[in-house]
């Protein structure tokens, strides 16, 4: 691991094979003397960069994320230039991640506030267990397409999938759509096909208020990867949102008072 210091507050980390241990280490050092920017270059897939860092400073990443990325997230911006593995944004609370490439699986696990754009694919069980806390909403935009169990048990926050790279005929997302889904919206870019949502939620027509609140998150996503929003609008949206607050509550229910011996 080699480290400079290119400005009086912008640090250079080259990881190459370095132990991802070793390289959060050297970053939570630089970041507590006081470091507004380090530079992340031969990242090789090391885990936990940025994990429970907080602050006004900025990440930069060259190379491939490695799993958990910005997990317990609170305030700094990390970019990676290149691809991130699972989960990016882990229980995430203040910040944003932006990933110029794919993500993987789990991604959003959790989320509590905060954004995070990518502007490729990502794989399955993203936005899981997605919600708010208190006055924090977070926000998780996908510019491609999304694998089996996107918004699964989402239970709050803002999901938006946008397919822009979508080739005529392909399906934008996988199967179990929005499955125990009890909070939250969800915005897909065309139509989802009945058949991949999960019975706890109903499909709408967005309203006026919802494209206000749609096209106010695509702005800091159309912001960083120069896509005009006016361009991503230019097809209509479909809005995903729950029946039920509790939507296992009585197969719970029932399966304890089978247990405690009150139903036979």
């Amino acid at each position: 691991m080699e480290v400079r210091q290119i400005d009086e507050k912008v640090y250079e980390i080259v990881c190459g094979t370095t132990h991802y241990r070793e390289v959060n280490a050297k970053v939570k050092e630089l970041v507590s003397k006081g470091a507004e920017k380090v530079i992340l270059k031969e990242v090789y897939g090391q885990r936990y960069i940025g994990t429970g860092i907080r602050g006004n400073v900025k990440i930069e990443i060259y190379g491939t994320a490695g799993n958990d990325l910005g997990i317990f997230l609170y305030g700094p911006e990390i970019e990676v230039f290149g691809n991130a593995q699972d989960g990016v944004g882990n229980t995430m609370r203040e910040g944003k991640i932006v990933v110029r490439g794919h993500a993987g699986d789990v991604c959003g696990y959790g989320m509590r506030g905060g954004k995070v754009y990518v502007e490729g694919d990502v794989g399955y069980r993203v936005g899981i267990h997605m919600k708010g806390y208190k006055n924090l909403v977070p926000t998780f935009i996908v510019g491609g397409k999304a694998g089996n169990f996107f918004g699964e048990y989402m239970a709050g926050g803002i999901l938006i999938l946008l397919g822009l790279n979508k080739k005529p005929g392909e399906d934008i997302v996988g199967d179990y759509c929005a499955t125990g889904m009890h909070g939250g919206v969800m915005f897909v870019r065309g139509e989802v096909p009945k058949r991949y949502l999960g019975k706890e939620v109903k499909v709408f027509e967005p309203t006026l208020e919802d494209m206000k609140l749609l096209t106010n998150e695509l702005k800091g996503f159309s912001e960083v990867f120069n896509i005009p929003v006016e361009e991503i609008l230019s097809e209509p949206f479909t809005k995903i949102v729950p029946v039920s607050a509790r939507p296992y509550g009585r197969m719970y229910a029932h399966r304890w008072g089978i247990a405690a011996g009150l139903i036979k």
